[in-house]
């Protein structure tokens, strides 16, 4: 529009594009590299990024055709050159799958976006065609709330305990030598000792694993001899929330989604898969003046754990993802998306019940 509010005339565009392409002396100044980064991807990609609050519905594809595209095109590089150039690119966001998603401080309303879901990952991209492309890495992903004064705790002692919560996820999910099989000694040190029936289960996981004790429900290991993993990225999000619970204890909860890109041991093997596991785990800090506890442990309360590609058949201690056509069992449960987290872990688990093997989505 001009400065009266009237729309410009076909005819003066076409007269602009006609001087803009012949080079004049009124013709406009080539536009900067960033001018140029944004039309490229305004004609690759004319769609706005889907924005993480928005998934309830994936966006529809728009198409612009012949003049009309001109049109769009040479409006863009005019608002770029004239602009800062960091506020225009704030509203574009590059590609879909380089802007990071804001931290998960509340529960999404739906599913992520699944317009990338046919690309396949690759070793320098192991995280391509999946929502992770745009999640935080290790313990960056994972929300902390605010800290304030909680039962039994001030406000410096629940932010200690949001800390160290956080720490155990790391240790027990996030940490290098933990996940190529070694026993997670760093994360089995912040439950409480006191708990004989947690460590009896600890014990009898870690030297006979089974359905019934699966060192899985709490920790992610690989057989390193089978399966390595590509990269050191961990891409992760969820989020920690507290409450005041039972006799004061200050009860914290953590809700998070872990993504790994794996490929076979074998050497020259180029194909990546991902592991996904989604864990909820509920750890209480006692007041040690009610409870029988150690200073700098938690009680735990309950664990559960949502696995995509992890392996459906016997329970070894590690995970057993799988490549290409190696799938033989046939998935018994529902189909469920790995990258929802809109769906509460009770509603997840209400939907697996009594299924041994579902059938995820995308990976």
């Amino acid at each position: 529009m001009d400065k009266d509010g009237a729309s410009i005339p076909d005819e003066e565009w076409e007269r602009f594009l006609r001087t803009a392409e012949a080079g004049g002396d009124d013709a406009p100044k080539e536009p900067s590299a960033r001018a140029r980064m944004v039309a490229r991807r305004l004609r690759e990609e004319p769609d706005r990024p889907t924005g993480w609050r928005e998934y309830q519905q994936p966006a529809r594809q728009r198409r612009f055709r012949g003049r009309h595209l001109a049109v769009l095109l040479g409006a863009a590089v005019l608002l770029v050159a004239a602009l800062a150039g960091g506020r225009v690119t704030g509203w574009f966001g590059g590609d879909g799958e380089e802007t990071p998603l804001a931290a998960e401080s509340e529960q999404p309303g739906g599913p992520p976006a699944t317009e990338a879901a046919a690309l396949r990952p690759t070793r320098e991209e192991p995280f391509r065609g999946s929502p992770a492309a745009r999640w935080d890495e290790g313990t960056a992903g994972i929300h902390m709330p605010a800290a304030r004064a909680t039962g039994w705790m001030s406000k410096e002692e629940v932010l200690r305990a949001l800390t160290d919560s956080r720490d155990f996820l790391a240790a027990s999910s996030l940490d290098t030598g933990v996940l190529r099989g070694r026993y997670p000694h760093k994360a089995v040190a912040f439950i409480n000792a006191q708990q004989p029936d947690v460590h009896s289960y600890l014990k009898t996981a870690f030297s006979e694993p089974s359905r019934k004790n699966d060192p899985l429900m709490l920790f992610s290991r690989f057989a390193k001899t089978k399966v390595r993993l590509v990269g050191d990225v961990v891409k992760t999000r969820g989020r920690i929330t507290y409450r005041e619970g039972e006799r004061g204890a200050v009860e914290v909860t953590a809700d998070v989604t872990f993504v790994y890109p794996v490929a076979r041991a074998d050497a020259g093997s180029d194909e990546v898969a991902r592991t996904i596991v989604r864990r909820e785990i509920v750890m209480s800090w006692d007041d040690p003046e009610r409870v029988r506890t150690e200073q700098g442990t938690f009680s735990l309360v309950s664990y559960r754990a949502d696995t995509t590609n992890g392996g459906c058949g016997p329970r070894t201690g590690y995970f057993v993802p799988e490549f290409g056509d190696e799938r033989t069992d046939a998935p018994d449960g529902a189909d469920v998306d790995p990258y929802d987290r809109s769906t509460s872990m009770d509603a997840r688990m209400r939907e697996a019940a009594g299924a041994r093997c579902g059938t995820a989505t995308r990976s």
